[in-house]
């Protein structure tokens, strides 16, 4: 089977000049990353999306520049890896490339975008990224911009959904061949795509409501509505969207303390400030550790989804790097207990390659079918 894990932001550490992702890291050693070539051979993933994530700022033609900037910065190091490590892996543009890199006895990498930020007003940016090698834009992050509303930003308590220049750039997704993300859109915002969309969608790492009630995952009738687009959800390793934690009340406050002085870290545009923010970060999370989701937790989400509408519908998109990560499957060496986890839930070995790539794949080539009819 190809194994591909839909979403990680492991993009932005290939500038770092103190890293190699070539090498294997300790996982339990500090700035080792989730992600490196080495330990996806030993976790048995194929493939991996590699973000181009931008944090959304001002809505402005000097912040769009900036933000493109910063995408293009993302793609090409993601270009420049496959070129460094080309015996170990390369870079592909849809599935048929990543079956011919298998074949080779090597590790793919596709490229998407987290945020539709970069694309600021420019229509045109989408060919552009397009033809830079992006497969997929996840249309916004954690706050509202000109494309869509966001499921985590109600500063405005009205969700205004997808707006009229986001309806354009959906059809225009549709028409080169980019497939449509809707992780992190807000409820309105993702009918509003299936509305418009004349191609499958994804939801390239999110989880099920129904097992863990946050904003950031989808509901059974969004479930619903998307198998009927014949989209796929790509279950998220992300702890909060996994399992609900216990409040441990010196925690919350450090957060909020840490909130209050830095902002949402993940959009903090400074990397040395971002870097700086993170460690604080991790050392409130070494301090108040969180009770954290496990890999039982995380397939209980598939189980759901399965039993909501079958199990052609999901799929792994683990946000590795970006905050990913569960007991038993902390980074990407740990993808196989997964695998160990549905064999012993009785899960087929056809259902399991459908769920490690299969169902994904078959709308990414959908997608490409589609494009420019």
């Amino acid at each position: 089977m190809l194994t591909v894990d839909t979403h990680s932001d492991t993009a932005f550490s290939l500038l770092r000049t103190d890293w190699k992702i070539g090498d294997r890291h300790d996982p339990s050693a500090r700035g080792a990353g989730k992600i490196d070539l080495p330990r996806m051979k030993e976790g048995g993933l194929d493939a991996e999306f590699f973000a181009a994530f931008v944090g959304q700022g001002p809505l402005t033609p000097e912040a769009y520049v900036k933000a493109k900037d910063r995408a293009l910065q993302a793609v090409e190091a993601v270009r420049k890896m496959t070129e460094e490590y080309p015996s170990m892996i390369g870079l592909a543009v849809d599935p048929e490339g990543a079956r011919r890199l298998k074949k080779e006895g090597k590790l793919t990498a596709f490229i998407g975008m987290e945020n539709g930020y970069p694309i600021g007003r420019d229509l045109s940016l989408v060919e552009f990224f397009h033809k830079k090698g992006v497969r997929y834009i996840t249309l916004c992050h954690s706050s509202d911009n000109d494309i869509c509303d966001s499921s985590t930003d109600r500063r405005d308590p009205e969700d205004k959904g997808l707006s009229e220049f986001g309806r354009e750039v959906v059809a225009e997704c549709n028409r080169a061949g980019m497939i449509v993300d809707i992780s992190h859109a807000s409820e309105r915002s993702f009918f509003d795509v299936l509305d418009v969309a004349k191609a499958p969608i994804i939801a390239s790492h999110s989880s099920a409501r129904a097992v863990c009630d946050n904003p950031r995952n989808l509901t059974d009738d969004q479930l619903r509505a998307l198998a009927k687009n014949g989209g796929v959800i790509q279950i998220c390793f992300l702890a909060a969207y996994v399992k609900t934690p216990p409040v441990i009340p010196e925690r919350e406050k450090a957060l909020k303390e840490l909130e209050a002085k830095y902002g949402n870290i993940r959009q903090i545009q400074d990397e040395a400030l971002r870097t700086k923010a993170m460690a604080e970060r991790a050392a409130v999370n070494q301090k108040y550790p969180q009770v954290r989701a496990n890999v039982q937790d995380l397939v209980d989400h598939i189980d759901h989804v399965r039993k909501v509408v079958g199990v052609d519908y999901v799929g792994i998109g683990t946000d590795f790097d970006g905050g990913g990560g569960i007991v038993g499957c902390d980074d990407v060496s740990g993808m196989i207990h997964v695998t160990e986890e549905l064999i012993r839930r009785g899960y087929t070995d056809r259902e399991i390659e459908k769920i490690w790539g299969g169902n994904f794949l078959r709308v990414f080539q959908k997608v490409l079918d589609l494009a420019g009819k």
